[in-house]
């Protein structure tokens, strides 16, 4: 369905449908205040469009819905582009924000996406299909999640890497991309 014009700009419906927002985490805070607690509510929401782009946000607010929202749209204003091989990642990488420790693998086709909980969420929102995961250190959820971003961002282009090293691609991409010979 083409995009349609209207009040002189383009319609893009069609680019939100696209994007896969997931709510990872709603954690309630309290501030204590004269006369007893004061509650509002943090969201962690992971956007990706399952085609190498994914961001995250944190929003907090007094309602649940405000603090989603808010998250979505930082989510949507720090998608960042990363690297595939297929339907996984190119290399692997060792990744830490905080004291949360993030192990990224690549995995041959078919192996599925061997995750859990907040890595999960960003690897699927991604466009990653089949990877192995360890989560190390903290099990803080927004630490976990910020430092699988951390790792994601910490991934080299095999293209303009094997262009760098002076070397054929076949040689930096993982092995079952390799030709037999």
């Amino acid at each position: 369905m083409p995009s349609v014009r209207r009040n002189g700009r383009q319609d893009h419906e069609e680019e939100r449908e696209e994007l896969d927002e997931r709510v990872v985490h709603i954690a309630r805070t309290a501030k204590v205040v004269q006369g007893g607690r004061r509650f509002s509510f943090r969201a962690i929401v992971v956007v990706g469009d399952h085609k190498g782009s994914v961001g995250i946000g944190v929003g907090k607010a007094r309602e649940v819905p405000d603090a989603i929202r808010k998250a979505t749209e930082r989510a949507k204003r720090s998608m960042r582009k990363i690297p595939l091989v297929g339907t996984t990642i190119p290399h692997q990488v060792v990744a830490d924000f905080g004291a949360a420790k993030v192990l990224l693998k690549p995995a041959s086709p078919g192996t599925g996406v061997i995750a859990g909980g907040g890595v999960r969420a960003v690897l699927e929102a991604a466009g990653v299909r089949d990877v192995l995961t360890k989560s190390l250190g903290s099990s803080n959820i927004l630490n976990v999640v910020r430092a699988t971003m951390v790792g994601l961002e910490m991934l080299k282009d095999p293209e303009r890497e094997a262009q760098n090293r002076g070397k054929p691609l076949e040689e930096v991409l993982p092995f079952w991309k390799r030709e037999r010979r």
